[in-house]
């Protein structure tokens, strides 16, 4: 499956537009992670836990909205955006959706 944030796939001429896919992930944090990236914060240098989650629920929206685009019959995903949101009370969770229009692409 192609995913691109360009309006084409270069070089491939699209056939079929299938329709909007959306993937989303939500993770929640955790008080000790929260406890060592506070601390972490302080001292200076990068949150590797927190980077580690927004890779993880990045990577699983982006897989979500690929097999959602197979489901229709598509060859690729273009357009696709990316948006992240903290939820939750007290902002204890991270939600990322991907979005993008699946196409079928020319042979």
């Amino acid at each position: 499956m192609i995913l691109t944030t360009t309006p084409e796939v270069q070089g491939r001429r699209i056939e079929r537009y299938l329709g909007i896919v959306f993937g989303e992930a939500i993770v929640g944090a955790n008080v000790l992670r929260d406890l060592l990236a506070q601390i972490r914060d302080i001292v200076g240098g990068r949150s590797g836990a927190y980077e580690a989650e927004l890779r993880r629920a990045r990577e699983t929206a982006l897989a979500e909205m690929a097999e959602a685009a197979r489901r229709l019959g598509a060859d690729a995903v273009v357009g696709v955006d990316l948006d992240y949101e903290v939820l939750g009370s007290g902002n204890s969770m991270l939600m990322v959706t991907a979005s993008g229009t699946a196409v079928k692409l020319a042979p």
